[in-house]
């Protein structure tokens, strides 16, 4: 029970660490001068985070869990300290890498420790606990990285992880037995350097509008395809990818990834520009969150009555409706914005969590793994190149304007995640009907 705790611990450090640092990036951005860098600490954080996940899933197959765990949980801490003690933009996204590194072992080794620990019907009540801890950061830590900012420092919302990952990190290091079986395996590095190349590449050249650089970033991630087709054991499944589940899922996420996470990176500033301080920044993320984390608890009640795939293509369609009404409203007050985004998080909390249980259900069991890193890589890959091109379209004189300038480069940004959420649900479309049985708490099975 105290391992247990010890990794929701994490799961909390990983949950807090999006949700309080957003609010308090504008003032870091405004200290350290680097509004034409803004999305890079965002975007930074994301790359390192989601390429290194399926390195450290693999790699905890090989090696142990509780090793890699200890040594994310190490790597997250560095990270942090060092984001609080950044002096230019340079070392904060540096550091941010570092975070990012650490942060991609927390709920990937988490959630596979959960899985060997405890049954089917035990492991229902663990996920709903930690959905909780994941409403609690969606609540308490926009509002607390608002406070932080406003009331000591900035430097406070990257430190104050620092006692969470301590208590997380002894818990495991004491209470946690040693799973995962070690075996012969080798892990895909080539593949691996390749995708962190070309990602790197492309997120780079995209905020710093060279062509080049984005363009040699598609050339690596086509040799990094061709090779994890020829690897025997790819980290992302590329032969499952060509199957229509996992490839609606893993395009759905891409897409509504980079459509809510390229526009939650911007409405902070938003807000900042308009109230004058980081409380209201938080206040704006808070709705989108929750919204998010309750209809994922919603959806996993649903699913016994409801195919996944009805409700993907409940989610996409709400995605929809909201971001156009954003685009109508872009000059509205706040409070209208923020209630705007609790349905757009709603739309996120349905869609995500079907399209991840439709995309496992159609895995074998030998690819289970790699098709759940591979939906969150999408995700996350998705959050990663979204911020970074909604940069280019808000602008930087628009980011370092603020107000009515930032709100026009705002609209263009939810112009865009209209376009890609539509792309999405017309790919739902293509799902069949998924739902669970209803008597037992077996995984969902296609009818």
């Amino acid at each position: 029970m105290l391992a247990t705790t010890g990794l929701v611990v994490g799961i909390f450090l990983n949950a807090m660490e999006a949700s309080v640092v957003s609010t308090a990036m504008p003032s870091v951005i405004r200290e350290l001068r680097g509004e034409s860098l803004y999305a890079l600490p965002f975007a930074v954080y994301l790359l390192t985070s989601t390429v290194s996940s399926p390195l450290w899933g693999r790699g905890s197959d090989i090696l142990g869990r509780k090793k890699l765990y200890l040594i994310g949980v190490l790597l997250f801490l560095v990270g942090s300290a060092l984001c609080g003690a950044a002096q230019n933009m340079p070392w904060l996204i540096g550091a941010r890498a570092v975070q990012g590194l650490g942060a991609g072992a927390l709920l990937t080794i988490s959630l596979t420790i959960v899985g060997e620990l405890y049954s089917l019907q035990e492991r229902g009540k663990v996920q709903a606990f930690i959905s909780g801890v994941w409403g609690i950061s969606g609540l308490a830590g926009p509002l607390l990285g608002g406070w932080l900012t406003d009331s000591l420092s900035w430097r406070w919302t990257f430190l104050v992880s620092l006692p969470f990952g301590v208590l997380a990190f002894a818990l495991v290091a004491r209470f946690l037995k040693q799973t995962g079986e070690r075996r012969a395996a080798r892990l895909d590095w080539p593949g691996a350097a390749l995708f962190t190349a070309g990602s790197a590449l492309i997120v780079w050249g995209l905020e710093t509008r060279a062509w080049f650089l984005a363009g040699l970033g598609v050339l690596v991630l086509a040799g990094a395809i061709a090779a994890e087709l020829r690897h025997p054991a790819p980290l992302l499944p590329m032969k499952a990818l060509r199957e229509r589940v996992p490839g609606v899922a893993f395009a759905g996420n891409l897409l509504g990834g980079a459509a809510y996470f390229g526009v939650i990176a911007y409405l902070p500033l938003y807000a900042q520009s308009l109230s004058g301080g980081a409380t209201a920044a938080g206040a704006i993320l808070t709705p989108m969150l929750v919204g998010w984390t309750l209809t994922s608890i919603l959806s996993a009640r649903l699913i016994r009555v409801v195919p996944l795939a009805r409700l993907s293509q409940l989610g996409f369609a709400l995605l929809v409706v909201m971001f156009a009404l954003l685009i109508l409203a872009v000059h509205a007050p706040l409070w209208v914005t923020s209630a705007l985004g609790f349905a757009v998080g709603m739309g996120m909390g349905f869609a995500m969590l079907s399209l991840l249980l439709a995309a496992q259900q159609s895995a074998t069991g030998g690819e289970l793994g790699a098709v759940t890193s591979g939906v969150l890589f999408a995700r996350q890959m998705g959050g990663a190149l979204g911020t970074a091109i909604m940069a280019l379209l808000i602008g930087p004189a628009a980011i370092a304007a603020g107000g009515f300038e930032l709100a026009e480069g705002l609209r263009r940004a939810y112009v865009l995640s209209l376009g890609l959420v539509a792309v999405a649900f017309a790919l739902s479309l293509a799902l069949p009907a998924v739902r669970a049985a209803p008597d037992s708490g077996a995984p969902p099975s296609l009818e």
